[in-house]
């Protein structure tokens, strides 16, 4: 396999949306359970991963999702190669700040950022309170690419980042006249593939 390139990818949304189990099930395979622990400024973690037979390596940033952080994650944003934008599908509050951070995004990330809109924890359905469709429509808005997630049962965490991963070296390795590569595209294509949400 071919080593390739690394490129940092951040995770931003409020507190307590799962930013850091979704890095943990992605990175380690496992659910952090149990007490709730809060992470403090920034803390990340590497994984390389094999994109068409070349190491692709993400250096994935997890963010503090509270206020008092966010002058810290400001800075950070502005190396950030990928954002994956969570909010958690049994709290609305979380859902209707994403136009915020979206307008963060906006003022202090580069331009062309790849951007993710995840919807989380959407293995709660009994306790879920923003429809996938109010999702689907946000990330329209915004020309994002979307897709709920599940950090307990892996429901497509992976795919996430592969098609982060995926997008960001083929932006690297494009040819003027290539057609880009659509994550969109990519992500539906991918989730209707019995393999990835059995």
């Amino acid at each position: 396999m071919r080593s390739g390139d690394s490129y940092q990818v951040m995770l931003i949304g409020d507190s307590a949306v799962g930013k850091t189990c979704l890095l943990v099930r992605f990175k380690d395979n496992t659910f952090l359970s149990g007490s709730f622990i809060s992470t403090v400024g920034i803390d990340f973690r590497n994984k390389v991963v094999n994109v068409d037979g070349t190491k692709v390596k993400l250096q994935i940033w997890d963010t503090a999702g509270q206020e008092r952080f966010r002058s810290v994650t400001h800075a950070y944003y502005r190396d950030a190669n990928a954002l994956l934008l969570l909010y958690d599908v049994t709290n609305k509050a979380s859902f209707d700040n994403i136009r915020a951070w979206l307008a963060e995004i906006n003022e202090y990330a580069q331009d062309d950022v790849v951007i993710m809109l995840l919807g989380n924890k959407s293995d709660m359905t009994s306790e879920r309170l923003v429809r996938r469709e109010d999702g689907e429509r946000l990330a329209k808005e915004y020309g994002t690419a979307f897709m709920e997630t599940s950090a307990k049962t892996g429901l497509n965490v992976e795919l996430a980042f592969m098609a982060i991963a995926r997008d960001l070296k083929s932006r690297k390795s494009r040819r003027p006249n290539e057609p880009k590569f659509n994550v969109a595209e990519y992500v539906d294509q991918e989730k209707q593939k019995p393999s990835c949400c059995s």
